[in-house]
């Protein structure tokens, strides 16, 4: 079911989030970066659902460690700014991110065992952070973590398990209860529903959404698969070789992809409800060490022409708000 919005969000005054121009490059042998994240902006607004997706290899998971200033080496920001709330993430010290984290913006990684504790019970790591956090939730913070885990759809046992007692499934949902625990105002989840079976990965979904409706979350949810977007998203941000091509509100991007990409990567998803022919992206993304002139799709666009490989398009807004970076539309 595709998501049924307005044009509320684009028309908001103030984003909770604001990107602007972020650049994330990686050091490599041959001394040329390579370019991850290369000129990025958008904005989130209060209570949606922002889905940014893209085939692997595009950036989305180094742009959701870039937004939150965690890249790891030999990862660095190059440049950019991200306003979360008035205050740039990027200029925050060691103490002011470890505020920042979990009581007001979190992140959700692509695997659940690689964000818990390997030797700390699950109960026992919701609590911690809890309390880390909030020092008046102390004494409910163990009754507080057995409501989370149940609201996750977890049997009570769970909560005295250690992470490799847990299936996949178990684990990427105990993380997404710490992760919920403090009701933070944003929520980066980075591939949420990777490796679940359908049935959790649609619970998955429906918590994610119940939890902003009921305390007005915002959330960013980045995945490679578009139909999961079509689920749950207000708005869609396609992104290819470490740029955004296309953003705009799902309802209207389905209807009418105006980016190539868009409409090859929509074509290659299987529908119940059209029974249309399968068509495959052929080739893949270029070097992002040695990025092509001209648009970075242009080798793999059955609508290139020279200028599109002779000048970058830019991202043109229309009237609408839906955004598109081609030049057919230039």
């Amino acid at each position: 079911m595709i998501a049924e919005i307005e044009s509320k969000y684009s028309n908001s005054t103030e984003p909770i989030l604001n990107v602007k121009d972020l650049r994330v490059f990686y050091r490599t042998e041959t001394g040329n970066p390579l370019r991850a994240v290369d000129g990025v902006s958008f904005q989130v607004f209060k209570s949606e659902i922002l889905g940014i997706v893209g085939e692997s290899g595009c950036g989305k998971s180094t742009l959701s460690t870039g937004i939150i200033n965690l890249v790891d080496p030999p990862g660095y920001i190059q440049s950019g700014e991200v306003i979360f709330r008035g205050e740039n993430i990027l200029e925050l010290d060691e103490e002011g991110l470890r505020q920042l984290y979990l009581s007001r913006l979190i992140y959700i990684p692509q695997s659940g065992m690689n964000a818990l504790n390997p030797v700390m019970k699950i109960k026992d790591q919701i609590v911690d952070g809890i309390r880390s956090h909030q020092e008046e939730l102390k004494k409910q913070a163990a009754q507080k973590a057995t409501e989370l885990l149940k609201l996750v759809g977890l049997p009570p046992e769970a909560a005295n398990m250690y992470p490799h007692e847990l299936s996949g499934g178990m684990k990427q949902r105990s993380t997404i209860s710490i992760a919920l625990a403090l009701k933070p105002e944003l929520i980066i989840a980075d591939e949420p529903t990777t490796a679940l079976d359908v049935v959790v990965q649609r619970a998955v979904l429906e918590f994610l959404v119940g939890f902003k409706e009921k305390f007005g979350s915002s959330i960013i949810i980045i995945t490679h698969d578009i139909a999961v977007q079509a689920q749950v998203c207000d708005r869609l941000a396609v992104m290819y070789a470490g740029k955004i091509v296309e953003i705009g509100e799902i309802k209207e991007i389905f209807r009418n992809p105006m980016h190539p990409y868009t409409k090859a990567l929509i074509d290659a998803t299987p529908s119940l409800l059209d029974k249309k022919e399968l068509v495959g992206l052929t080739g893949r993304p270029p070097s992002l060490i040695n990025v092509p002139i001209g648009c970075r799709f242009a080798s793999r666009c059955p609508c290139s022409m020279n200028i599109c490989t002779e000048k970058e398009p830019n991202l043109l807004r229309f009237d609408s708000g839906h955004k598109v970076a081609c030049h057919l539309h230039q």
